[in-house]
């Protein structure tokens, strides 16, 4: 307390002026802080050296207290050489308390500030109130011990610190030269803090995705259902007219300033890809939100078909995790996408999300499909049915296949690999009663099991079906599905297609030249 008795000693009467004035000298710090640690001084004195040591202007870069009051080493005071937060722990108990109440009502009065607003065409001015917010911060985390103990003080500086954060969330979210981020503010708040995001999550913030994130990490089920609807105004803003009408009118300014003369059609271009972008952020937001108001306008935005692929692709894969189980339009609305003429990258996200669901709740459903003409559409469905299958599926999948139509040779090879990769049981084990019975895709599935992981110290296996007369299935519903195989050609080095017509010949010139070419010891390698 050396230096405190020191100021008392020297016959002059401390007081405001010389708080204010020691904010802005070299050893002011050190003097503020003898005063805040010494009896002798009016509370309201210990405390506006507080707030002077708070608001003080950074030093090298830190403020000193939120980091070393007296960084000299050694420090003239031990007592000085941490933080604030560590001198006001290291009071007298009956001092403490008086202190650090009044000390949080200031804090709370410069919190509650309207935030400064910039005047037309100048920047906006400085923003005086994060120390304020950061010794905030700081004093309600101090646990080793705690600094506040009245409950209802608490718990008004917590609801001072949210109306501060909602105040000018984006501007403050971004801020530099914070002791601690919003982030980390709002963290330690909890849902409480921001209860009151989703009204700011509208067409003009600049932050939605951060938002989102927030709400979605913290936010309890009322306020994540508020950013949900929110989130799904925006994009329906964005598809409106009202957003071409904005967005023309800035893409041209942006486009003069630049001094770019874009032809219609490449205006038109500019305007769908601005469109694109801003759509997709919107997207990428409602996956981190998900709740209901977001699942019913992904589905239905997925299944329209006068929006891009693109588009409709990046819907179905916002909607990971959200759809539910129980909800049994949710799975109708979804198969009805799997089971429609959309682009091949949209059914593929259709049927990721199938995939999501319980098998018990889709699969009859996706075996209804296995009956379409669009053997594309069939394989999807049927991957998605083994990758949520085991061991003891096997004879169910098989028996759901098509008798021949239709059926494509890709599928065949597709399955064979899927099913070796079933849990709970052997596959092989499975799969071979169907070697020599069933239908003929059903035959050709079981047996391209050795497509992808016989070798060649398995050919012997397949020797009995080398010359199997039974039919191959049939596929001319496009040139890729067809049933031909690559295979040497006659008096040349080179190979030619030959069509496959029988089971025999699938074994001879697909499945076996597969295994060949494949080492045992190189299969395990590979497995391991």
């Amino acid at each position: 307390m050396a230096l405190g008795m020191g100021l008392v000693s020297s016959g002059c009467r401390v007081d405001d002026n010389d708080i204010h004035r020691w904010e802005n000298t070299a050893h002011g710090p050190k003097k503020l802080c003898a005063v805040l640690l010494y009896d002798k001084y009016d509370t309201s004195l210990r405390v506006e050296s507080a707030l002077a040591l708070i608001r003080m202007k950074p030093r090298s870069g830190r403020r000193l207290a939120f980091t070393q009051i007296d960084g000299e080493d050694p420090p003239e005071n031990e007592a000085c050489k941490g933080s604030l937060v560590d001198v006001l722990s290291g009071l007298r108990v009956e001092a403490q308390a008086p202190i650090v109440s009044q000390l949080v009502s200031s804090i709370i009065v410069e919190l509650k500030r309207p935030p400064p607003v910039a005047q037309p065409g100048q920047p906006a001015p400085a923003d005086g109130s994060f120390p304020y917010k950061d010794a905030a911060y700081a004093m309600l985390v101090a646990d080793k011990p705690p600094l506040l103990t009245d409950e209802g003080l608490k718990q008004t500086l917590r609801g001072a610190l949210v109306e501060w954060a909602m105040a000018d969330f984006e501007r403050r979210l971004e801020a530099r030269g914070q002791a601690y981020g919003m982030e980390q503010l709002l963290r330690v708040i909890g849902a409480e803090a921001v209860v009151g995001l989703p009204k700011l999550m509208t067409k003009d913030a600049r932050k939605l995705d951060s938002m989102a994130s927030l709400v979605a990490e913290l936010g309890d089920a009322k306020t994540k259902e508020g950013a949900s609807a929110a989130l799904v105004e925006v994009a329906k803003w964005i598809l409106s007219d009202d957003w071409t009408k904005v967005r023309t009118l800035e893409l041209k300014d942006s486009n003069a300033a630049q001094k770019l003369t874009p032809t219609e059609e490449q205006f038109k271009k500019q305007t769908e890809s601005l469109q694109d972008d801003e759509l997709i952020k919107v997207f990428a937001s409602m996956r981190r939100v998900g709740q209901r108001p977001v699942v019913e306008h992904l589905l239905g935005f997925a299944a329209r078909k006068d929006q891009s692929e693109k588009r409709r692709q990046t819907a179905l894969a916002a909607l990971e995790g959200h759809l539910k189980k129980d909800n049994p339009d949710d799975v109708k609305r979804i198969l009805e996408i799997a089971g429609s003429d959309a682009p091949d990258v949209v059914l593929d996200q259709a049927f990721r999300r199938i995939g999501e669901l319980p098998r018990d709740a889709v699969v009859e459903k996706l075996y209804a499909l296995f009956k379409t003409d669009k053997w594309k559409v069939r394989r999807a469905a049927a991957t998605t049915v083994l990758k949520m299958s085991t061991v003891k599926d096997v004879g169910e999948f098989l028996g759901k296949l098509p008798d021949d139509k239709n059926f494509a040779l890709g599928e065949a090879l597709t399955y064979g690999a899927y099913m070796g990769e079933l849990k709970e049981g052997t596959p092989l084990d499975a799969l071979k009663k169907y070697f020599g019975a069933g239908s003929p895709a059903a035959r050709t599935t079981a047996i391209a099991y050795y497509f992808t992981y016989g070798t060649s110290a398995d050919v012997s296996a397949l020797s009995s079906l080398e010359t199997d007369e039974g039919r191959a299935p049939k596929c001319d519903s496009d040139p890729d599905c067809k049933w031909v195989c690559d295979v040497p050609k006659e008096g040349s080095p080179e190979r030619e297609q030959k069509e496959i017509k029988t089971i025999g010949e699938f074994v001879r010139h697909c499945v076996v030249p597969a295994m060949k070419e494949r080492k045992p010891e190189a299969a395990k390698e590979q497995k391991k």
